[in-house]
């Protein structure tokens, strides 16, 4: 078993870490229901993992057990992008940057975090407890979000989806280029 997998089924059996991971992170297991029937370009299977509360789903890409399985985000607007290696790096990365998505909009890092401690001043040692208990690493928002741009960057062309249906063209790339802006 992979250590993907080993987190899935953690959190998929433990509703109190799957419950500290939907909010504020907004990566709930219990939404694994798409939007759309995606695919890939290389055919790969995508598996719903997660889902967020605005309709995007979390999927792991490629089959069960496979060594490689990168975390592919899909919003429902049509937007897409790899947030993880695997579904440990994914994870990470929503713990340390539950606003992760609005960076790929241009939002500042700096701001983004002090607004999220304004209504959520026990933010950082909850953040610190789940990954914790969940055998994360802990990161800097910083290096979470150079991370994030690394693996995004990997998103085209393999793992850019599109709707089954052929009449539809691709999801776009929810961080096309350029760096995230750390600071206003």
């Amino acid at each position: 078993m992979t250590a993907s997998d080993a987190l899935l089924r953690r959190l998929e059996q433990d509703s109190s870490l799957a419950a500290a991971l939907a909010w504020p992170g907004d990566f709930d297991v219990d939404r694994r229901d798409p939007v759309e029937d995606l695919v890939l370009p290389s055919g790969r299977p995508l598996h719903p993992v997660a889902g967020c509360g605005a309709g995007g789903t979390y999927f792991l890409c490629g089959e069960a057990g496979s060594r490689e399985r990168p975390v592919l985000y899909a919003d429902s607007e049509g937007q897409a992008t790899l947030i993880g290696a695997d579904l440990v790096e994914a994870v990470t990365l929503v713990v340390v940057l539950p606003f992760w998505r609005d960076l790929a909009k241009g939002f500042v890092i700096s701001e983004l975090g002090s607004d999220l401690r304004a209504g959520h001043p026990d933010f950082d040692a909850e953040r610190d407890r789940l990954l914790h208990a969940l055998g994360l690493a802990p990161l800097s928002a910083e290096e979470a979000a150079a991370r994030l741009l690394a693996v995004a960057a990997r998103t085209a062309p393999d793992h850019v989806p599109r709707v089954r249906d052929d009449d539809h063209l691709p999801y776009g790339l929810m961080f096309p280029s350029g760096p995230v802006r750390r600071s206003g």
